[in-house]
């Protein structure tokens, strides 16, 4: 296996980048981006040297300023003070994890030749890449439309010897992390800083991250749901294929074929049953799911666009020998996807607790709370509370930010995506969707457990075996505080085989 992943034209997907991470490859550019930048670098600079008219970004102010002509001898301090003008971040720092795909995709970004950057800028990006120095970026300040602004400001700044950076879990000055590894500060030229501020990164690699998480996290809410179902005795008929034969949605069609393979060799739901039919929250199962799975179908193409695209203002085509100032900086196709991101996994919650209420609930034959002699026991009374709280907290979250807009830069931008806005609610939303799972797993396990001797499928008694390794049954009232925190860190912890998180080939013929 290649300890390094080549950038190049070939389109970046997300399994390729899952590896990346992974396998802690490092980055090289390959030849042929090499001469892609090399050959765009040296068309501005003959344009510059020849050219007196004013280049949007090039020679001139930004935004409003537009109109304002620079001297060519002041071109490398426009770059540079556009950098740290525009590093006005705040908030919580961006997870390295994040900043690490940022720095990615930056890099990819830039290598394709229509930003008119230093060959020597790209390596620098790509030093910092496979040397884990990541800069500090802060989760407010980007409208994500001219680009993600202030985060990519705070991730170039570093280039300069100004800012922070973290490395092996210890923070440093730049400055500091630059005579560490005995590396010079970048001296911007002409477009440079506009082109590393230009950009949809900040939000694209949260989309890559969420989607990564989403694909997981929605494939243990099915593992889950499954346990559920068998441990408040439900019927498998709904999850029946000529059920789903007659309303092929290809997501829908997976869940209900997935159940019928996680509960093959259960006892208890081949038993005869007395009920002909479950709650919605049970018999939809393959309809709610599948639908959000096809919403990950759905985002996780225009991710994949964006990620392979040029995102940042103006575009040098030297080529056709144009240089053309456009919109490719706003952030509007990922911050509806980023929207309906939130939507469709925020369902994931909604239905995961009222799943959770019905096994609480007393019904068929499982106890009040699932523990033994309710009342002196409250049992599983206020898990139930804690995911409703977390789902009520997620349909705020999950209201759509790219509704909203907000004049700036005196008028001239005047329309913006609040993709940026979509993608940090989106993390935390995923993030409680995880939490909501995690307590349906505990009670599910629970619930299970006064269906004994029965046992369930093979793969869930395996899956629960390895649960109760963390969280053992509850015989009477605990603090269920570290019980919850432990279901999370379980299920962050599980190892999925990441053939069975992307569902963008469904395999249903």
């Amino acid at each position: 296996m290649s300890a390094y992943h080549i950038i190049s034209s070939e389109a970046l997907d997300i399994v390729t980048i899952y590896n990346i991470f992974k396998d802690n490859k490092k980055l090289k550019l390959s030849a042929d981006s090499e001469a892609k930048v090399l050959a765009c670098k040296g068309y501005l600079d003959t344009k510059l040297a020849d050219n007196k008219k004013p280049m949007y970004g090039i020679n001139t102010g930004f935004g409003s300023l537009y109109n304002v002509k620079i001297s060519n001898s002041d071109l490398s301090q426009l770059q540079e003070n556009l950098v740290m003008s525009h590093a006005c971040g705040t908030g919580e720092r961006v997870p390295e994890s994040v900043v690490k795909v940022m720095l990615l995709l930056k890099i990819q970004s830039l290598s394709y030749g229509h930003s008119g950057v230093q060959l020597a800028t790209i390596n620098r990006l790509i030093d910092f890449f496979n040397n884990d120095i990541f800069p500090f970026v802060y989760t407010q300040g980007s409208l994500g439309a001219s680009g993600d602004l202030a985060p990519l400001a705070h991730l170039a700044l570093p280039l300069l010897g100004k800012g922070e950076v973290v490395h092996k879990d210890k923070d440093y000055t730049a400055a500091a992390i630059l005579k560490e590894f005995n590396w010079e500060p970048i001296t911007l030229e002409a477009k440079e800083g506009l082109a590393l501020l230009n950009g949809t990164q900040f939000m694209s690699a949260y989309g890559v991250y969420l989607l990564l998480l989403s694909h997981k996290t929605s494939y243990l809410a099915d593992i889950i749901a499954s346990i559920s179902l068998d441990a408040f005795d439900g019927r498998l008929d709904p999850f029946h294929d000529l059920v789903h034969q007659v309303r092929p949605h290809p997501g829908q069609r997976k869940v209900a074929r997935r159940f019928n393979e996680f509960l093959k060799g259960s006892e208890i739901i081949t038993r005869a049953k007395q009920h002909v039919q479950d709650p919605y929250s049970f018999r939809c199962i393959p309809q709610v799911h599948g639908a959000t799975k096809d919403t990950l179908d759905f985002v996780e193409k225009v991710i994949l666009t964006e990620i392979n695209s040029v995102t940042d203002n103006p575009n040098i085509f030297h080529e056709e020998d144009l240089i053309i100032s456009g919109g490719n900086f706003h952030g509007q196709p990922l911050a509806l996807a980023l929207d309906y991101l939130k939507i469709a996994m925020a369902e994931i919650g909604n239905i995961s607790e009222r799943r959770v209420f019905q096994l609480v609930s007393g019904l068929r034959g499982l106890p009040a709370f699932l523990v033994d002699n309710p009342g002196l026991n409250s049992g599983f009374m206020i898990p139930q509370y804690t995911a409703a709280s977390i789902v009520s907290a997620n349909k705020q979250l999950a209201s759509p930010a790219s509704i909203d807009s907000i004049v700036s830069s005196n008028g001239q931008e005047d329309h913006v995506s609040m993709g940026a806005n979509a993608a940090t609610q989106a993390y935390t939303l995923i993030r409680n969707v995880e939490r909501v799972i995690a307590i349906e797993l505990m009670n599910a396990s629970q619930a299970l457990e006064f269906r004994r001797p029965l046992k369930t499928a093979p793969f869930l008694e395996s899956f629960l075996a390895q649960y109760r390794n963390v969280v053992p049954f509850v015989k009477a009232d605990r603090v269920l505080h570290y019980d919850i925190e432990a279901s999370i860190q379980f299920l962050k912890d599980v190892d999925i085989e990441i053939e069975e998180l992307f569902l963008n080939h469904y395999d249903l013929k």
